[in-house]
């Protein structure tokens, strides 16, 4: 297999049809071949090849099993927060030096949580200053909100998510 084939990402979803996580080519050939899981989805323009055979390209599989799964959190970073905002300011759309601002100030009893932190530029930030954006007159372009797991995987790491994917992420 060659090495862009291996990037490939395929989207695993649990027996009840929940996405679980997303693995590479290799390990959801074989989980199908152990008949772990069901191809759900393939790509019809590649196929996966041997010498003398040739097998559906998985997108989206399903295991047969039920696979219980501690819930997974995205963790709160600096990072996280700018992957999330799409790195642009929420206030203006900036897109360079950005910091990161609480929308309700710590002076005001704001909190480091994912819905109280946001990409601002530093203009915005300087401008917004101790204040909500309310006091200060601005506008968040967008509410922060706490990522999913398998949204962050799908969305935030990548460029982009394949289309066959988004019928079992819509509920994410």
């Amino acid at each position: 297999m060659s090495h862009s084939i291996m990037s490939h990402r395929v989207l695993v979803l649990n027996q009840d049809y929940q996405a679980l996580s997303i693995c590479n080519i290799e390990r959801a050939f074989l989980l199908i071949f152990l008949k772990k899981a069901e191809l759900v989805v393939e790509d019809e323009t590649r196929e996966l090849r041997t010498v003398n055979k040739s097998f559906k390209f998985p997108c989206v599989i399903r295991l047969y099993r039920y696979v219980r799964m501690p819930y997974q959190k995205v963790t709160l970073t600096r990072l996280n927060i700018f992957r999330r905002d799409g790195n642009q300011c929420v206030y203006c759309g900036a897109k360079t030096n950005l910091t990161i601002d609480h929308v309700i100030p710590k002076s005001q009893g704001g909190r480091d949580t994912w819905e109280n932190l946001v990409t601002a530029c530093q203009e915005c930030n300087s401008r917004k200053g101790d204040r909500t954006p309310e006091e200060s007159g601005m506008q968040l372009l967008r509410k922060p909100f706490r990522p999913s797991y398998i949204m962050f995987l799908s969305k935030y790491n990548s460029p982009y998510t394949p289309e066959a994917w988004l019928p079992y992420l819509m509920n994410v």
